[in-house]
């Protein structure tokens, strides 16, 4: 998990990372067209290995603060 959490986190703060990626997955995709010994399978592997990095490499939602009002009994309970 933590190795997720920091690809995330470098792959936001280096934008050359995306454009390799895209690069990556072109050659990929190049290469599966030249050869017929990528399987089906194999294909949709990458791919789903570039979504999922990808995914990563979107920013969290910042979290977001509840609606209404908190009493100060609230607030240690949370705390």
């Amino acid at each position: 998990m933590r190795t997720f959490v920091r690809v995330r986190a470098l792959a936001t703060t280096h934008g050359d990372l995306a454009k390799r990626l895209g690069e990556l997955e072109e050659k990929t995709e190049a290469l599966a067209l030249q050869h017929d010994s990528f399987s089906r399978n194999t294909r949709a592997q990458l791919k789903q290995v570039f979504e999922a990095i990808r995914e990563l490499m979107t920013p969290p939602d910042p979290p977001k603060r509840p609606i209404g009002f908190v009493t100060p009994e609230n607030r240690k309970e949370k705390g």
